[in-house]
Order: C-alpha cells, then sequence, then structure tokens
C-alpha cells in the first residue's frame, strides 16, 4: 500500500477513535459515506414497499436516502439526543415526515417487527449482541445488510467490496431472514458453547 493510501487510513482511524471515545454505550458514531449508503440500499434491493430499519441511525442520513431515493418507509434509531434531534429536524426540512421517523433509544429495545430490511453500521460484538434479537422479531426474507462487519454466526448470501466518495475500500454483507426454526436452534447452540 503506498504512504498516502496508509496516511488515509490512520486518519480515518484516529477519527472512528475520537468518535468512539464519545460515544455512549461504546458503539461509535462513525457516519457511513453517501456513496456506501446508496450502494447498500442497492445492495439490499429495496423498493417503495419495504420498510427500512436503520439501527444507530446518527444523523439519519442512510433512512433520507432510502426514501428519497428509493421511495420505502423508513425508521431510523439512534440512542444520542443531538443526533436524534438532528436527523429528525433534516427530515422535516426535506418534508419527509410522512415517510421517515427517527425514534430516540436503543436499538436493542426497539420493535423490529415491520422491517423488511435492516441496516446496520455497528462492530462485531455489537452485531452478534442484535443477533437474536433480529432473529426473533424479523419475518422471513427480510434482508439485513452491514457494513464492514458481519454478524458472527449468521451465513451471508452475499458479501461485495464497494467504495467511497473518497475512494476507501468497505466491505457490505447482505443476510436473509430465513424460515427455519431448526437453524436458529442450531446456531444458538453453537454460541451456548462457545
Amino acid at each position: 500500500m503506498p504512504i498516502a493510501g496508509w496516511r488515509r487510513c490512520a486518519s480515518l482511524l484516529a477519527r472512528c477513535r475520537e468518535l468512539f471515545s464519545r460515544s455512549p454505550k461504546g458503539v461509535p458514531y462513525c457516519p457511513t459515506p453517501f456513496a456506501v449508503a446508496r450502494q447498500m440500499l442497492e445492495f439490499a434491493s429495496v423498493t417503495p414497499g419495504d420498510v427500512l430499519y436503520d439501527l444507530g441511525s446518527g444523523d439519519g442520513r442512510v433512512a433520507i436516502l432510502a426514501a428519497q431515493e428509493f421511495g420505502c418507509r423508513a425508521v431510523g434509531v439512534e440512542i444520542n439526543g443531538k443526533l436524534w434531534r438532528e436527523s429528525s429536524e433534516q427530515a422535516r426540512r426535506l418534508g419527509l415526515e410522512g415517510q421517515v421517523e427517527f425514534r430516540q433509544g436503543s436499538f436493542f429495545e426497539t420493535d423490529v417487527r415491520a422491517a423488511t430490511v435492516v441496516t446496520l453500521y455497528l462492530l462485531t460484538a455489537t452485531n452478534g449482541a442484535l443477533q437474536f434479537h433480529l432473529a426473533s422479531q424479523l419475518r422471513a426474507g427480510a434482508r439485513v445488510v452491514t457494513v464492514d462487519y458481519p454478524v458472527p454466526g449468521w451465513r451471508a448470501e452475499q458479501q461485495v467490496e464497494v467504495k467511497s466518495e473518497n475512494n476507501v475500500s468497505y466491505t457490505l454483507f447482505l443476510y436473509r431472514r430465513q424460515a427455519a426454526p431448526a437453524v436458529e436452534a442450531a446456531t444458538a447452540a453453537r454460541l451456548r458453547e462457545v
């Protein structure tokens, strides 16, 4: 990797560390680049008939983009009061109040049964902590897209490398909720052994 590439990575890492240090509950706020957010939504094949939940929605960009460009209904869940207020105000300014809703609170306690698509840019450990919540509430066929960090114990249906506006690489993982309870039980048994 050229020296400039190392500097860019070091700069990004430093920014994420700074954001992590200010984040509640140890989940860093590291905004998804707009180009990556758009590719997430395309990767999940979001349509106007979908209901998208963005867990850890930050400034609301994924939910707003989903409503504006893909025509779906979107719900963002953010624990940080300042970010929640900013995203709610942005949705109001854009006239999206009926299409985009932002909720302040913990995504661990959020009812996601209405979701057909869930987007996550969280750490692997956080995705792991969320997996049973998602598995117990999402209906068959629901899609989950994560950025950079997989869901431990889940098998990605697809994985793709994408680039941001600044040519930084990200990995997207696509999971589809299966209807087979036996698979869930086997996964839960394996995780209990760990």
